[in-house]
Protein backbone atom coordinates (compact mmCIF):
# COMPACT_ATOMS: atom_id res chain seq x y z
CA UNK A 1 0.00 0.00 0.00
CA UNK A 2 2.65 2.43 0.76
CA UNK A 3 4.52 1.48 -2.16
CA UNK A 4 1.21 2.58 -4.32
CA UNK A 5 1.57 5.77 -2.92
CA UNK A 6 4.56 6.36 -3.23
CA UNK A 7 4.25 5.64 -7.05
CA UNK A 8 1.03 8.32 -7.05
CA UNK A 9 3.54 10.92 -5.26
CA UNK A 10 6.39 10.09 -8.12
CA UNK A 11 3.64 10.63 -10.55
CA UNK A 12 2.48 13.65 -9.39
CA UNK A 13 6.04 15.18 -9.02
CA UNK A 14 7.35 14.17 -12.50
CA UNK A 15 5.96 17.09 -13.89
CA UNK A 16 7.46 19.72 -11.58
CA UNK A 17 10.74 17.56 -11.35
CA UNK A 18 10.93 18.13 -15.00
CA UNK A 19 10.71 21.92 -15.55
CA UNK A 20 12.88 22.07 -12.54
CA UNK A 21 15.83 20.69 -14.44
CA UNK A 22 14.62 23.11 -17.61
CA UNK A 23 15.24 25.50 -15.44
CA UNK A 24 17.99 24.88 -13.14
CA UNK A 25 20.01 23.87 -16.99
CA UNK A 26 19.24 27.41 -18.26
CA UNK A 27 20.24 28.77 -15.32
CA UNK A 28 23.72 27.28 -15.27
CA UNK A 29 24.07 28.26 -18.32
CA UNK A 30 23.36 32.06 -17.54
CA UNK A 31 25.98 31.93 -14.52
CA UNK A 32 28.57 30.11 -17.02
CA UNK A 33 28.45 33.13 -19.18
CA UNK A 34 29.13 35.30 -15.64
CA UNK A 35 32.29 33.49 -14.39
CA UNK A 36 33.43 33.81 -18.18
CA UNK A 37 33.07 37.56 -18.62
CA UNK A 38 34.32 37.97 -14.46
CA UNK A 39 37.50 35.76 -14.85
CA UNK A 40 38.75 36.31 -18.34
CA UNK A 41 41.64 38.86 -16.95
CA UNK A 42 41.24 42.63 -17.13
CA UNK A 43 38.59 44.98 -15.85
CA UNK A 44 35.39 43.67 -15.46
CA UNK A 45 32.36 45.53 -16.83
CA UNK A 46 29.46 45.15 -14.56
CA UNK A 47 27.48 46.10 -17.58
CA UNK A 48 29.00 43.93 -20.25
CA UNK A 49 28.48 41.09 -17.11
CA UNK A 50 24.85 42.02 -17.39
CA UNK A 51 24.29 42.54 -21.22
CA UNK A 52 25.86 38.92 -22.13
CA UNK A 53 23.40 37.25 -19.40
CA UNK A 54 20.81 39.11 -21.00
CA UNK A 55 21.95 37.56 -24.40
CA UNK A 56 21.71 34.40 -23.09
CA UNK A 57 18.87 34.53 -22.02
CA UNK A 58 17.50 35.75 -25.45
CA UNK A 59 19.11 33.12 -27.06
CA UNK A 60 17.63 30.66 -25.05
CA UNK A 61 14.22 32.11 -26.26
CA UNK A 62 14.92 32.02 -29.88
CA UNK A 63 15.90 28.74 -29.73
CA UNK A 64 12.40 27.78 -27.39
CA UNK A 65 10.42 30.09 -29.75
CA UNK A 66 12.05 30.32 -33.52
CA UNK A 67 13.57 27.38 -34.31
CA UNK A 68 9.97 25.35 -34.30
CA UNK A 69 9.16 26.93 -37.70
CA UNK A 70 12.02 24.61 -39.21
CA UNK A 71 11.62 21.15 -37.84
CA UNK A 72 7.72 21.55 -36.55
CA UNK A 73 6.37 19.93 -39.79
CA UNK A 74 8.66 17.26 -40.48
CA UNK A 75 8.04 16.43 -37.22
CA UNK A 76 4.26 16.77 -37.40
CA UNK A 77 4.79 14.84 -40.57
CA UNK A 78 6.06 12.15 -38.83
CA UNK A 79 9.10 11.80 -40.95
CA UNK A 80 11.00 12.84 -37.65
CA UNK A 81 11.17 11.56 -34.10
CA UNK A 82 11.04 14.94 -31.38
CA UNK A 83 14.20 14.16 -30.64
CA UNK A 84 15.68 13.53 -33.69
CA UNK A 85 14.47 16.90 -34.47
CA UNK A 86 15.80 18.85 -31.75
CA UNK A 87 19.19 16.57 -32.43
CA UNK A 88 19.53 17.66 -36.09
CA UNK A 89 18.49 21.39 -35.06
CA UNK A 90 20.49 22.12 -32.44
CA UNK A 91 24.04 21.04 -34.12
CA UNK A 92 22.94 22.53 -37.57
CA UNK A 93 21.27 26.00 -35.68
CA UNK A 94 25.29 25.64 -33.95
CA UNK A 95 26.83 25.18 -37.28
CA UNK A 96 25.19 27.83 -39.20
CA UNK A 97 26.15 30.43 -36.14
CA UNK A 98 29.98 29.38 -36.05
CA UNK A 99 29.99 28.88 -39.65
CA UNK A 100 28.75 31.58 -40.88
CA UNK A 101 27.46 34.03 -38.65
CA UNK A 102 29.99 36.18 -39.92
CA UNK A 103 32.40 38.55 -38.05
CA UNK A 104 30.34 41.70 -38.19
CA UNK A 105 26.70 42.30 -37.10
CA UNK A 106 24.45 44.92 -37.49
CA UNK A 107 23.62 46.27 -34.19
CA UNK A 108 20.50 47.86 -34.57
CA UNK A 109 18.27 45.67 -36.50
CA UNK A 110 17.06 46.77 -39.62
CA UNK A 111 18.31 50.42 -38.89
CA UNK A 112 14.88 51.45 -36.76
CA UNK A 113 16.87 53.98 -34.94
CA UNK A 114 19.68 55.87 -36.11
CA UNK A 115 23.02 55.51 -33.69
CA UNK A 116 24.08 58.86 -34.35
CA UNK A 117 21.08 60.46 -32.28
CA UNK A 118 22.52 58.57 -28.97
CA UNK A 119 25.82 60.27 -28.55
CA UNK A 120 26.61 59.80 -24.56
CA UNK A 121 27.93 55.70 -24.27
CA UNK A 122 26.11 54.88 -21.43
CA UNK A 123 22.83 55.54 -22.69
CA UNK A 124 23.60 53.66 -25.73
CA UNK A 125 24.29 50.68 -23.25
CA UNK A 126 21.05 50.98 -21.08
CA UNK A 127 19.09 51.07 -24.87
CA UNK A 128 20.54 47.88 -26.19
CA UNK A 129 20.29 46.19 -23.07
CA UNK A 130 16.38 47.47 -21.98
CA UNK A 131 16.17 46.51 -25.93
CA UNK A 132 17.12 43.06 -25.67
CA UNK A 133 15.73 42.30 -22.53
CA UNK A 134 12.20 43.43 -23.85
CA UNK A 135 12.83 41.37 -26.53
CA UNK A 136 13.78 38.03 -24.58
CA UNK A 137 11.02 38.62 -22.25
CA UNK A 138 8.24 38.70 -24.94
CA UNK A 139 9.62 35.94 -26.27
CA UNK A 140 9.46 34.10 -23.18
CA UNK A 141 5.44 34.69 -22.80
CA UNK A 142 4.81 33.49 -26.57
CA UNK A 143 6.66 30.66 -26.09
CA UNK A 144 5.04 29.91 -22.32
CA UNK A 145 1.26 30.99 -24.72
CA UNK A 146 2.12 28.54 -27.38
CA UNK A 147 2.55 31.26 -30.30
CA UNK A 148 5.12 31.17 -32.71
CA UNK A 149 6.38 34.76 -33.40
CA UNK A 150 9.12 36.59 -35.38
CA UNK A 151 12.38 36.94 -33.14
CA UNK A 152 13.58 39.79 -35.42
CA UNK A 153 10.42 41.65 -34.73
CA UNK A 154 10.27 41.13 -30.79
CA UNK A 155 13.84 43.08 -30.96
CA UNK A 156 12.79 45.14 -33.91
CA UNK A 157 10.08 46.12 -31.29
CA UNK A 158 12.23 46.58 -27.88
CA UNK A 159 14.67 49.01 -30.30
CA UNK A 160 12.41 51.18 -31.33
CA UNK A 161 10.64 51.28 -27.86
CA UNK A 162 14.36 51.93 -25.77
CA UNK A 163 15.14 54.49 -28.52
CA UNK A 164 12.25 56.65 -28.45
CA UNK A 165 12.24 56.42 -24.56
CA UNK A 166 15.87 57.23 -25.00
CA UNK A 167 16.30 59.79 -27.98
CA UNK A 168 12.57 60.88 -28.41
CA UNK A 169 10.00 60.08 -31.39
CA UNK A 170 12.15 61.63 -33.73
CA UNK A 171 15.37 59.12 -33.41
CA UNK A 172 13.03 56.22 -35.51
CA UNK A 173 13.71 55.38 -39.64
CA UNK A 174 9.31 55.31 -39.13
CA UNK A 175 9.49 54.65 -43.05
CA UNK A 176 11.64 50.92 -42.25
CA UNK A 177 8.76 50.95 -39.76
CA UNK A 178 5.88 51.02 -41.98
CA UNK A 179 7.66 47.73 -44.13
CA UNK A 180 7.65 45.77 -41.11
CA UNK A 181 3.89 46.12 -40.59
CA UNK A 182 3.85 45.18 -44.10
CA UNK A 183 5.40 42.17 -43.78
CA UNK A 184 2.42 41.47 -41.25
CA UNK A 185 0.31 40.55 -44.21
CA UNK A 186 2.41 39.89 -46.84
CA UNK A 187 4.76 37.16 -45.23
CA UNK A 188 2.03 34.39 -44.45
CA UNK A 189 0.33 35.53 -46.95
CA UNK A 190 3.33 34.52 -49.63
CA UNK A 191 3.54 31.50 -47.10
CA UNK A 192 0.21 30.41 -47.88
CA UNK A 193 0.06 30.75 -51.77
CA UNK A 194 3.40 29.43 -52.47
CA UNK A 195 2.47 26.34 -49.97
CA UNK A 196 -0.98 25.70 -51.37
CA UNK A 197 0.35 25.85 -54.89
CA UNK A 198 3.37 23.16 -54.09
CA UNK A 199 0.26 21.32 -52.54
CA UNK A 200 -2.42 21.52 -55.50
CA UNK A 201 0.66 20.87 -58.00
CA UNK A 202 1.13 17.53 -55.99
CA UNK A 203 -2.50 16.56 -55.93
CA UNK A 204 -3.04 17.11 -59.97
CA UNK A 205 0.29 15.59 -60.93
CA UNK A 206 0.53 12.25 -58.27
CA UNK A 207 -2.43 11.84 -55.98
CA UNK A 208 -5.45 12.52 -58.30
CA UNK A 209 -3.96 9.75 -60.83
CA UNK A 210 -5.22 6.35 -60.72
CA UNK A 211 -1.68 4.70 -60.83
CA UNK A 212 -0.27 6.78 -57.97
CA UNK A 213 3.21 5.64 -57.95
CA UNK A 214 3.66 5.83 -61.85
CA UNK A 215 2.77 9.42 -61.73
CA UNK A 216 5.60 9.60 -58.59
CA UNK A 217 8.33 8.10 -61.02
CA UNK A 218 7.68 10.64 -63.28
CA UNK A 219 7.26 13.89 -61.34
CA UNK A 220 8.83 13.12 -57.68
CA UNK A 221 12.02 13.41 -58.93
CA UNK A 222 11.09 16.22 -60.26
CA UNK A 223 9.83 18.20 -57.03
CA UNK A 224 13.03 17.02 -55.55
CA UNK A 225 15.40 18.86 -58.24
CA UNK A 226 13.35 21.56 -57.42
CA UNK A 227 14.15 21.49 -53.47
CA UNK A 228 17.13 21.22 -54.09
CA UNK A 229 17.91 24.39 -56.40
CA UNK A 230 15.11 26.13 -53.74
CA UNK A 231 17.41 25.25 -51.16
CA UNK A 232 21.11 25.86 -52.79
CA UNK A 233 19.84 29.26 -53.58
CA UNK A 234 18.27 29.89 -50.18
CA UNK A 235 22.04 28.77 -48.57
CA UNK A 236 23.75 30.50 -50.52
CA UNK A 237 22.20 33.59 -50.51
CA UNK A 238 21.18 33.74 -46.35
CA UNK A 239 22.95 31.26 -44.90
CA UNK A 240 26.28 32.06 -45.86
CA UNK A 241 25.91 35.95 -47.51
CA UNK A 242 28.08 36.69 -43.96
CA UNK A 243 31.32 35.02 -44.94
CA UNK A 244 30.72 34.08 -49.09
CA UNK A 245 29.32 37.41 -50.86
CA UNK A 246 27.54 36.03 -53.99
CA UNK A 247 24.92 37.77 -56.43
CA UNK A 248 21.34 36.35 -57.05
CA UNK A 249 22.18 35.47 -60.69
CA UNK A 250 24.96 33.51 -59.18
CA UNK A 251 23.45 31.85 -56.12
CA UNK A 252 21.00 30.71 -58.79
CA UNK A 253 23.34 29.49 -61.07
CA UNK A 254 24.91 27.51 -58.08
CA UNK A 255 21.27 26.13 -57.64
CA UNK A 256 20.76 24.86 -61.24
CA UNK A 257 23.61 23.02 -60.60
CA UNK A 258 22.48 21.35 -57.45
CA UNK A 259 19.42 20.52 -58.90
CA UNK A 260 20.35 18.40 -62.47
CA UNK A 261 22.65 16.74 -60.14
CA UNK A 262 20.02 15.76 -57.86
CA UNK A 263 17.49 15.08 -60.49
CA UNK A 264 20.23 12.76 -61.97
CA UNK A 265 20.76 11.06 -58.35
CA UNK A 266 17.36 10.76 -57.48
CA UNK A 267 15.52 8.98 -60.37
CA UNK A 268 16.47 5.86 -60.42
CA UNK A 269 16.61 5.82 -56.68
CA UNK A 270 12.95 7.17 -56.79
CA UNK A 271 12.05 4.19 -59.32
CA UNK A 272 13.33 1.57 -57.35
CA UNK A 273 11.83 2.54 -54.34
CA UNK A 274 8.39 2.97 -55.82
CA UNK A 275 8.72 -0.80 -56.48
CA UNK A 276 8.46 -1.93 -52.99
CA UNK A 277 5.51 0.83 -51.90
CA UNK A 278 1.88 0.53 -52.50
CA UNK A 279 -0.28 2.40 -54.69
CA UNK A 280 -2.23 4.91 -52.00
CA UNK A 281 -1.12 8.17 -50.73
CA UNK A 282 0.55 6.49 -47.84
CA UNK A 283 3.36 4.91 -50.40
CA UNK A 284 3.49 8.02 -52.55
CA UNK A 285 4.23 9.84 -48.65
CA UNK A 286 7.12 7.83 -47.72
CA UNK A 287 9.21 9.23 -50.44
CA UNK A 288 9.51 12.25 -49.48
CA UNK A 289 10.63 11.23 -46.07
CA UNK A 290 14.24 11.60 -46.36
CA UNK A 291 14.06 14.95 -48.34
CA UNK A 292 12.51 16.14 -45.54
CA UNK A 293 15.09 15.43 -42.78
CA UNK A 294 17.19 17.39 -45.03
CA UNK A 295 15.32 20.15 -45.60
CA UNK A 296 15.16 20.77 -41.74
CA UNK A 297 18.95 20.55 -41.73
CA UNK A 298 19.47 23.31 -44.28
CA UNK A 299 16.86 25.84 -42.63
CA UNK A 300 17.85 25.23 -39.21
CA UNK A 301 21.81 25.82 -40.48
CA UNK A 302 20.84 29.22 -42.85
CA UNK A 303 18.87 29.99 -39.36
CA UNK A 304 21.26 29.93 -37.13
CA UNK A 305 23.71 31.70 -39.71
CA UNK A 306 20.88 34.98 -39.92
CA UNK A 307 19.11 34.97 -37.07
CA UNK A 308 21.67 34.51 -34.43
CA UNK A 309 22.21 38.93 -35.15
CA UNK A 310 18.96 38.96 -33.21
CA UNK A 311 20.77 37.52 -29.70
CA UNK A 312 23.76 38.56 -30.60
CA UNK A 313 23.44 41.97 -32.26
CA UNK A 314 22.69 44.24 -29.13
CA UNK A 315 25.45 41.96 -27.12
CA UNK A 316 28.23 42.91 -29.88
CA UNK A 317 27.26 46.11 -29.55
CA UNK A 318 27.55 47.15 -26.05
CA UNK A 319 30.63 44.96 -25.95
CA UNK A 320 31.97 47.72 -28.52
CA UNK A 321 30.81 50.03 -26.16
CA UNK A 322 32.24 49.16 -23.61
CA UNK A 323 35.40 48.37 -25.23
CA UNK A 324 36.64 50.64 -27.37
CA UNK A 325 33.79 53.36 -26.06
CA UNK A 326 32.28 53.47 -29.35
CA UNK A 327 29.23 53.77 -30.41
CA UNK A 328 28.16 52.28 -34.13
CA UNK A 329 25.99 50.24 -36.43
CA UNK A 330 28.40 47.49 -37.13
CA UNK A 331 30.68 46.01 -34.51
CA UNK A 332 32.82 43.07 -34.82
CA UNK A 333 31.90 39.58 -32.77
CA UNK A 334 34.25 38.12 -30.63
CA UNK A 335 34.19 34.20 -29.86
CA UNK A 336 32.45 34.29 -26.96
CA UNK A 337 29.74 36.39 -28.18
CA UNK A 338 29.25 34.22 -31.04
CA UNK A 339 29.21 31.23 -28.46
CA UNK A 340 26.66 32.51 -26.62
CA UNK A 341 24.04 32.82 -29.48
CA UNK A 342 25.10 29.56 -30.77
CA UNK A 343 24.95 27.64 -27.15
CA UNK A 344 21.74 29.38 -26.08
CA UNK A 345 19.95 29.04 -29.37
CA UNK A 346 20.61 24.72 -29.49
CA UNK A 347 19.85 25.02 -25.34
CA UNK A 348 16.88 26.36 -25.67
CA UNK A 349 15.68 24.55 -28.27
CA UNK A 350 16.59 21.31 -26.97
CA UNK A 351 14.88 22.65 -23.64
CA UNK A 352 11.95 24.70 -24.29
CA UNK A 353 11.75 23.93 -27.89
CA UNK A 354 9.58 20.70 -27.99
CA UNK A 355 6.08 22.97 -27.21
CA UNK A 356 6.39 24.93 -29.97
CA UNK A 357 7.42 22.47 -32.15
CA UNK A 358 4.33 20.47 -31.76
CA UNK A 359 2.01 23.45 -31.92
CA UNK A 360 3.18 24.07 -35.16
CA UNK A 361 4.04 20.41 -36.49
CA UNK A 362 0.59 19.74 -35.20
CA UNK A 363 -1.54 22.54 -33.57
CA UNK A 364 -2.89 23.97 -36.41
CA UNK A 365 -3.39 21.24 -38.93
CA UNK A 366 -3.02 17.58 -39.75
CA UNK A 367 0.39 16.74 -41.70
CA UNK A 368 1.56 14.00 -43.56
CA UNK A 369 5.36 14.33 -45.85
CA UNK A 370 3.63 15.84 -48.80
CA UNK A 371 2.25 18.59 -47.22
CA UNK A 372 5.36 19.20 -44.67
CA UNK A 373 7.18 19.59 -48.20
CA UNK A 374 5.28 22.23 -49.68
CA UNK A 375 5.60 24.11 -46.53
CA UNK A 376 9.43 23.29 -46.60
CA UNK A 377 9.40 24.77 -50.27
CA UNK A 378 7.36 27.58 -49.60
CA UNK A 379 9.79 28.43 -46.71
CA UNK A 380 12.93 28.85 -49.06
CA UNK A 381 11.16 30.03 -52.27
CA UNK A 382 9.16 32.95 -50.68
CA UNK A 383 12.21 34.33 -49.03
CA UNK A 384 14.10 34.03 -52.52
CA UNK A 385 11.36 35.44 -54.36
CA UNK A 386 10.58 37.97 -51.56
CA UNK A 387 14.52 39.16 -51.09
CA UNK A 388 14.66 40.04 -55.05
CA UNK A 389 11.59 41.99 -55.11
CA UNK A 390 13.00 44.21 -51.96
CA UNK A 391 9.93 42.93 -49.67
CA UNK A 392 10.15 42.46 -46.07
CA UNK A 393 9.15 39.12 -44.82
CA UNK A 394 9.42 37.56 -41.48
CA UNK A 395 11.06 33.43 -42.19
CA UNK A 396 8.25 32.57 -39.05
CA UNK A 397 5.55 34.67 -40.61
CA UNK A 398 6.09 32.79 -43.60
CA UNK A 399 6.45 29.26 -42.13
CA UNK A 400 3.79 29.14 -39.80
CA UNK A 401 1.56 31.17 -42.99
CA UNK A 402 2.77 28.32 -45.45
CA UNK A 403 0.60 26.06 -42.68
CA UNK A 404 -2.33 27.71 -42.93
CA UNK A 405 -2.51 27.82 -46.37
CA UNK A 406 -2.41 24.09 -46.63
CA UNK A 407 -4.66 23.70 -44.43
CA UNK A 408 -7.37 26.30 -45.54
CA UNK A 409 -6.61 24.39 -49.64
CA UNK A 410 -7.71 21.14 -47.64
CA UNK A 411 -10.80 22.34 -46.41
CA UNK A 412 -11.67 23.77 -50.03
CA UNK A 413 -10.82 20.50 -52.21
CA UNK A 414 -13.08 18.70 -49.10
CA UNK A 415 -16.24 21.14 -49.41
CA UNK A 416 -15.43 21.29 -52.79
CA UNK A 417 -15.47 17.29 -52.95
CA UNK A 418 -18.57 17.15 -50.78
CA UNK A 419 -20.19 19.24 -53.14
CA UNK A 420 -19.49 16.75 -56.45
CA UNK A 421 -20.81 14.11 -54.02
CA UNK A 422 -23.96 15.91 -53.67
CA UNK A 423 -24.58 16.53 -57.44
CA UNK A 424 -24.02 12.71 -58.13
CA UNK A 425 -26.18 11.43 -54.92
CA UNK A 426 -28.83 14.04 -56.82
CA UNK A 427 -28.76 12.51 -60.11
CA UNK A 428 -29.20 9.17 -59.04
CA UNK A 429 -32.20 9.15 -56.67
CA UNK A 430 -34.54 6.42 -57.14
CA UNK A 431 -31.34 3.95 -58.25
CA UNK A 432 -30.70 0.46 -56.34
CA UNK A 433 -28.00 1.82 -53.68
CA UNK A 434 -25.14 -0.82 -55.43
CA UNK A 435 -25.87 1.19 -58.60
CA UNK A 436 -24.75 4.53 -57.12
CA UNK A 437 -22.10 2.83 -54.79
CA UNK A 438 -20.54 1.18 -57.81
CA UNK A 439 -20.73 4.80 -60.05
CA UNK A 440 -19.05 6.86 -56.66
CA UNK A 441 -16.30 3.76 -56.82
CA UNK A 442 -15.17 4.63 -60.49
CA UNK A 443 -15.98 8.85 -59.59
CA UNK A 444 -13.59 8.03 -56.67
CA UNK A 445 -10.84 6.17 -59.03
CA UNK A 446 -10.78 8.48 -61.80
CA UNK A 447 -8.19 11.14 -62.36
CA UNK A 448 -8.78 14.48 -62.07
CA UNK A 449 -9.97 15.19 -65.70
CA UNK A 450 -12.31 12.09 -65.76
CA UNK A 451 -13.81 13.54 -62.49
CA UNK A 452 -14.60 16.72 -64.49
CA UNK A 453 -16.00 15.28 -67.68
CA UNK A 454 -18.33 12.70 -65.52
CA UNK A 455 -20.11 15.68 -63.26
CA UNK A 456 -20.38 17.23 -66.70
CA UNK A 457 -22.41 14.28 -68.00
CA UNK A 458 -24.21 14.02 -65.42
CA UNK A 459 -25.24 17.65 -65.34
CA UNK A 460 -26.16 17.57 -69.35
CA UNK A 461 -28.41 14.04 -68.94
CA UNK A 462 -32.10 13.71 -69.17
CA UNK A 463 -32.39 11.81 -66.42
CA UNK A 464 -31.03 14.79 -63.33
CA UNK A 465 -33.86 14.42 -61.35
CA UNK A 466 -35.19 18.32 -60.76
CA UNK A 467 -37.80 17.28 -57.89
CA UNK A 468 -35.82 15.86 -55.56
CA UNK A 469 -37.05 13.57 -52.93
CA UNK A 470 -34.65 14.46 -50.08
CA UNK A 471 -35.76 15.83 -47.80
CA UNK A 472 -34.43 19.60 -46.16
CA UNK A 473 -32.55 18.37 -43.53
CA UNK A 474 -30.77 15.00 -45.44
CA UNK A 475 -29.81 17.90 -48.35
CA UNK A 476 -27.92 19.72 -45.35
CA UNK A 477 -26.39 16.43 -44.24
CA UNK A 478 -25.16 15.81 -47.81
CA UNK A 479 -23.58 19.25 -48.44
CA UNK A 480 -22.05 19.27 -45.17
CA UNK A 481 -20.21 15.56 -45.02
CA UNK A 482 -16.54 17.08 -45.74
CA UNK A 483 -17.42 20.92 -45.13
CA UNK A 484 -15.08 20.85 -41.93
CA UNK A 485 -13.04 22.65 -40.09
CA UNK A 486 -8.98 20.64 -40.82
CA UNK A 487 -7.54 24.35 -39.44
CA UNK A 488 -7.65 24.74 -35.76
CA UNK A 489 -9.47 28.55 -35.44
CA UNK A 490 -8.57 28.92 -31.73
CA UNK A 491 -5.35 28.41 -32.94
CA UNK A 492 -5.31 30.61 -35.43
CA UNK A 493 -6.61 33.57 -33.75
CA UNK A 494 -3.94 33.06 -30.76
CA UNK A 495 -1.11 33.15 -33.08
CA UNK A 496 -2.21 36.32 -35.59
CA UNK A 497 -3.04 38.19 -31.80
CA UNK A 498 0.79 37.54 -30.71
CA UNK A 499 1.85 38.70 -33.83
CA UNK A 500 0.13 41.65 -33.70
CA UNK A 501 0.77 43.27 -30.66
CA UNK A 502 4.94 41.71 -30.77
CA UNK A 503 6.15 45.22 -31.91
CA UNK A 504 3.50 47.37 -29.41
CA UNK A 505 4.44 44.80 -26.71
CA UNK A 506 8.01 44.66 -26.64
CA UNK A 507 8.35 48.39 -27.49
CA UNK A 508 6.88 49.37 -24.60
CA UNK A 509 8.25 46.74 -22.62
CA UNK A 510 11.51 48.20 -23.33
CA UNK A 511 10.90 51.90 -22.88
CA UNK A 512 9.54 50.74 -19.32
CA UNK A 513 12.92 48.72 -18.92
CA UNK A 514 15.31 51.70 -19.90
CA UNK A 515 13.87 54.12 -17.78
CA UNK A 516 13.72 51.57 -14.58
CA UNK A 517 17.68 50.98 -15.72
CA UNK A 518 18.47 54.54 -16.09
CA UNK A 519 16.91 55.09 -12.89
CA UNK A 520 18.85 52.95 -11.64
CA UNK A 521 22.56 54.19 -13.30
CA UNK A 522 21.98 57.72 -12.36
CA UNK A 523 23.39 58.55 -9.05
Amino acid sequence: MELEKLLILEQATAKGRREMFRLGTALLFLVGIMLYITMRGGEVSVSLVVAAMIGGYMALNIGANDVANNVGPAVGSKALTLTGAIFIAAIFEAAGALIAGGDVVGTIKSGIINPAAIADKEVFIWLMTAALLAGALWLNIATASGAPVSTTHSIVGGVLGAGIAAGGWGIADWGQMGQIVASWVISPVLGGVVSAGFLYLIKRTITYKPDMLLAARKVVPLLLALMAWAFTTYLVMKGLKQIWKVDFASAVLIGLGFALATYVITRPRVANASTRLENSKQGVNSLFTMPLIFSAALLSFAHGANDVANAVGPLAAINEAVMHGAVTSKASIPLWVMLVGAIGIALGLALYGPKLIKTVGSGITELDQMRAFCIAMAASITVIVASQLGLPVSSTHIAVGAIFGVGFLREYIKANYGRMIETIEEHHLGDDREIVEAYLEKFHSADFEEKGAMLANLRESKQAVVDSHLSKKERKGLKNIYRQELVKRSTLMRIVGAWLITVPVSALMAAMLYFTIRGMMLP
